[in-house]
């Protein structure tokens, strides 16, 4: 049975560290527990920055923030969880990864270090020593900390309202979307409902196609500047945007577009081996490659005013291969052969589509129910987690709770672009299918759209 919401207010002084014991977790021996009571909170965060939502201001909100510190015996971590519960607010509800902002909209929302600390660059945790990768907290930061945090919030949550959760969610990108999937693989039950978006998953494979771009550099002693990168990502989209029927810089349906970039700087199929097979997946066509401001372009250079160009090291791929392949902070990922790699040791503009697509394709292979439980909406010209030329499906954890709640499984899902001038929107569609303009309607308002 499904408890009823809370319907009342709490006070400041139920927030306090003796009106709330240390949760039971498994394996674990709690070290800390604070409580205090923040009044009039404010914030505003714009659409794009909320994974999985619109934007939201926040508006003098009080909440009670419980502060947990907690070891597993024999691994010498510290863990750190914070839990933020509105006192007159609450809806009944746990958000994981919600912070700030999901405490505004009633959630209580609940985030973990995974034992990292403030600092998460793995330079300054992957190692034990130089060849003794910290296996530990990298067992934390993959899944460990994940179940711990949904077990804390859970019970800290019913400590401060006096009744548990009627319906516990997830949601987060990028890292978060991956650890959404491990959630929803490794604990089925810690969750009702997962919203999981540009997971960065596949890791032996994902960050070591991170070096490629460099790597063919290095190969071939030739060094773009990005501007002729730009102009090839501007050729691809000029030949296939007007495939899903409205031209609006968007490629809708990379595996149709017949744009060949062989004809100028090489292939768009990603990282290869000697024998030319796959290492993974190349990302999209209309992908942005060159976008070094962020470390978000795989294949960005530095150029001086002589023409003399460098690449750009992405740290995401050269610090995993470095610390967690190679085991030693100061080693190289310059200058690697295919027999470094060999064995596979070594749209989205970070994380390619089909990564995605492939995880979804395995799932369905083995259980032809998957959509009953599981659905995969692509966002066509979206960057990583928000920005580009696409919309950004900021209806996603409203559909979600939507199916969890209701039993109304999402046909489409609602997205608004956030970079674009004029505002256009979409409705996304589950995968397979793709969406298209019959050429009626305002397409900028997302009318004229239906999934195929």
């Amino acid at each position: 049975m499904i408890p009823s919401l809370f319907n009342g207010s709490i006070s400041a002084d139920a927030c306090s560290a003796s009106l709330i014991p240390y949760p039971t977790l498994f394996g674990a021996e709690f070290l800390s527990l604070d409580a205090n009571f923040v009044s009039n909170y404010t914030n505003n965060v714009h659409i794009g920055l909320y994974a999985n939502h619109g934007g939201v201001n926040v508006e003098n909100v009080d909440f009670c923030n419980v502060t947990a510190s907690y070891t597993h015996p024999g691994v010498n971590d510290t863990i750190y969880i914070q839990v933020w519960m509105p006192s007159d607010t609450w809806n009944g509800r746990p958000q994981a990864i919600g912070g700030a902002v999901a405490v505004g909209e009633g959630y209580a929302t609940v985030g973990t270090d995974a034992g990292l600390g403030s600092d998460v660059d793995p330079t300054n945790w992957g190692l034990l020593c130089e060849g003794n990768p910290n296996l530990h907290l990298l067992q934390n930061l993959a899944s460990v900390s994940l179940n711990d945090v949904s077990v804390v919030a859970k019970s800290t949550v019913k400590s401060f309202y006096g009744q548990l959760p009627a319906y516990s969610y997830f949601s987060g990108c990028s890292q978060g979307g991956r650890q959404g999937l491990m959630l929803a693989q490794r604990y089925p039950d810690a969750y009702d409902g997962i919203a999981a978006s540009a997971p960065a998953i596949n890791w032996a494979e994902f960050f070591v196609s991170f070096l490629w771009p460099a790597f063919l550099m290095d190969l071939h002693g030739q060094y773009p500047p990005s501007c002729e990168i730009e102009a090839l990502t501007g050729a691809a989209i000029a030949s296939c945007d007007g495939e899903d029927g409205v031209i609006d810089g968007v490629i809708t349906n990379p595996e149709t577009c017949t744009f060949d970039p062989t004809s100028l700087v090489g292939k768009w199929t990603g990282a290869k081996r000697v024998d030319n097979s796959s290492i993974w997946f190349g990302v999209g066509k209309d992908a942005q490659l060159t976008d070094s401001t962020i470390q978000r372009g795989i294949a960005s250079t530095t150029c001086t005013s002589n023409r003399t160009c460098t690449p750009n090291e992405l740290e995401l791929g050269t610090n995993w291969v470095k610390l967690f392949i190679q085991r030693s902070p100061t080693a190289t990922t310059r200058f690697l052969t295919h027999e470094d790699k060999r064995g596979g040791k070594l749209s989205d503009s970070v994380i390619p589509t089909r990564e995605s697509e492939d995880y979804y394709d395995r799932i369905a292979a083995v259980d032809p129910n998957v959509q009953d439980y599981y659905r995969l909406f692509l966002a066509p010209g979206l960057g990583h987690c928000f920005g580009g030329s696409g919309a950004y499906p900021d209806t996603t954890f409203d559909a979600l709770r939507e199916w969890v709640e209701n039993g109304i499984a999402p046909e489409t899902v609602a997205a608004t672009s956030v970079s674009t001038s004029p505002v256009i929107k979409r409705p996304l569609c589950p995968y397979p299918k793709k969406q298209i303009y019959d050429g009626i309607g305002d397409s900028t308002a997302g009318k004229g759209f239906h999934c195929v």
